[in-house]
């Protein structure tokens, strides 16, 4: 099952992701009851959030717990004062620690120090939370999800790194489109290939070839938070990368459409698709709460939920 921390898909197995998946059906159908009453969530973002600041707030107010919100200008980490004495203070207050950070090193750093549990909010190596989001509300349409064909496409991020993780564990196919310069590396290719579970992953430079039979396309933003500036140079090779009509074209009818957000649309999907009924960009972004619930009670409560 879980360990004390959560930093990346990796830390999980397919029956531990299978469980998390269950608690969160579970206490989403249910509720949980106040199981972490007197408990705290320090949440320490380097990064501007949305979706991960109040999802992450209102797991812990649903388990009747709190957060103490710790933006970079007041803390400065790493540079008003070092990582691993941050990890050490707030191992002495709170009961545990979500961090979001360019970093991934920092998020492991702060494991490194810290006696409570810490979780991966987002970092440039992986988006753990997001992965688990995106499962449950796959598991919410398909049920069973071993052999589903799903297809991400654009750049190969921190994000389709965990989805590709997760896949296998799951049991999900998972094809990778991106350009050619812009995929995956062999190396996380290789090693999620590698995890004990029933799925697959892929990676092509065709992306109407490799959504021909999804029954999901997933796309993100072209440029992730610390690229931003490569945008321009960026959308020459991505274009042909959009999600829009002309490659949903490509794929089976009643294919369904996702995106972690913020979207940049008319850059890697277009307005009238994720308006559109395929889509289930909303349901991906609620499940993040429910997700995130089940994930920091089974981290931090006295006794676990089981499902």
């Amino acid at each position: 099952m879980l360990g004390r921390d959560f930093t990346s898909i990796l830390d999980l197995d397919a029956e531990s992701l299978a469980h998390v998946l269950d608690v969160s059906l579970g206490m989403k159908r249910d509720g949980a009851g106040p199981m972490l009453a007197g408990k705290t969530l320090a949440l320490v973002f380097e990064k501007p959030s949305l979706r991960t600041r109040v999802s992450f707030e209102m797991a812990m107010q649903r388990l009747g717990g709190h957060t103490i919100a710790l933006p970079p200008h007041e803390i400065q980490m790493g540079d008003r004062e070092p990582v691993k004495d941050v990890a050490r203070v707030l191992s002495r207050m709170v009961h545990g620690v979500a961090a979001r950070t360019y970093d991934h090193d920092t998020v492991l750093e702060l494991v490194k120090h810290a006696s409570i549990p810490v979780i991966n909010a987002l970092s440039e190596a992986e988006h753990p939370c997001q992965a688990l989001a995106d499962l449950l509300t796959l598991r919410e349409r398909f049920g069973d999800l071993r052999g589903v064909k799903w297809t991400y496409v654009g750049d190969g991020n921190n994000v389709v790194r965990s989805l590709a993780y997760a896949s296998v564990l799951a049991g999900l196919d998972f094809t990778i489109a991106t350009p050619p310069d812009f995929a995956l590396p062999d190396e996380d290719l290789a090693r999620a290939n590698s995890l004990e579970g029933p799925g697959t992953v892929t990676q092509t430079t065709d992306a109407h070839a490799a959504v021909s039979a999804a029954a999901v396309v997933y796309t993100d933003v072209w440029a992730s938070m610390g690229h931003e500036d490569e945008l321009e140079d960026r959308k020459e090779h991505f274009q042909p990368y959009q999600v829009n009509a002309e490659l949903m074209a490509s794929a089976p009818s009643d294919v369904l459409v996702m995106h972690d957000l913020p979207a940049h649309r008319g850059e890697e999907i277009s307005d009238d698709v994720i308006e559109s009924a395929s889509s289930i960009v909303f349901d991906q972004a609620e499940n993040r709460m429910h997700a995130q619930q089940a994930l920091v009670a089974l981290l931090m409560a006295e006794t676990p939920p089981v499902a």
